[in-house]
């Protein structure tokens, strides 16, 4: 009999939650939930994956970061301006960005496949880098980027961007590429 609070305590936690969070669902991404038929995004930075933008308009330097860090209006993702380039392996690239400080900002990491391959521009010739004409990043090499990603059909495997050419490929985690860090909403298969 002295336990029978425990239930009543649950139910109205329980209860209380529903009430705090209004009837939103979390879709996955810490920054959106789902209220009824809408999403709200809680970033402040509109996704704008419909649109095709020129490099002038779609990537902003922020000032907030010491224009350190770029923000693409395309996808709302925001990343370093000039990423390291010293080669790593995987997991060294892993570390590299959780341990970041950008324009006094930690909470960076390695982005996922979609998020890198959304830099390419398939428009600009080898030897590249194939990123928008115009774009403000600096140090970019023609060369291989890790994501997150890893092969689902091979976990000693993860997918990179190699900007020489502008296309996707997969690559042993011990071998060494580059790292450019990222910040902003996580897509699912980053991990």
């Amino acid at each position: 009999m002295k336990r029978q609070w425990l239930p009543n305590v649950t139910i109205g936690l329980l209860m209380l939650g529903g009430l705090v969070t209004g009837g939103c669902v979390s879709m996955g991404d810490p920054s959106t939930f789902q209220q009824g038929a809408g999403v709200i995004d809680l970033s402040g930075i509109p996704t704008n994956w419909d649109k095709v933008w020129p490099a002038g308009q779609r990537f902003v330097l922020l000032a907030s970061f010491n224009n350190d860090a770029v923000r693409d209006d395309n996808t709302g993702l925001v990343w370093e301006k000039s990423p390291q380039t010293a080669p790593a392996t995987w997991n060294g690239a892993r570390f590299a960005c959780i341990n970041k400080n950008i324009g006094g900002q930690k909470g960076w990491r390695l982005p996922s496949i979609t998020d890198l391959a959304s830099l390419i521009d398939p428009s600009v010739a080898p030897p590249g880098p194939t990123l928008p004409s115009g774009h403000p990043f600096h140090n970019i090499q023609s060369a291989g980027y890790w994501s997150a990603t890893t092969n689902a059909e091979d976990a000693s495997d993860a997918w990179f961007v190699f900007f020489g050419r502008g296309f996707v490929d997969h690559d042993s985690k011990t071998h060494t590429g580059h790292t450019w860090c990222v910040r902003g909403s996580m897509n699912a298969e980053a991990y």
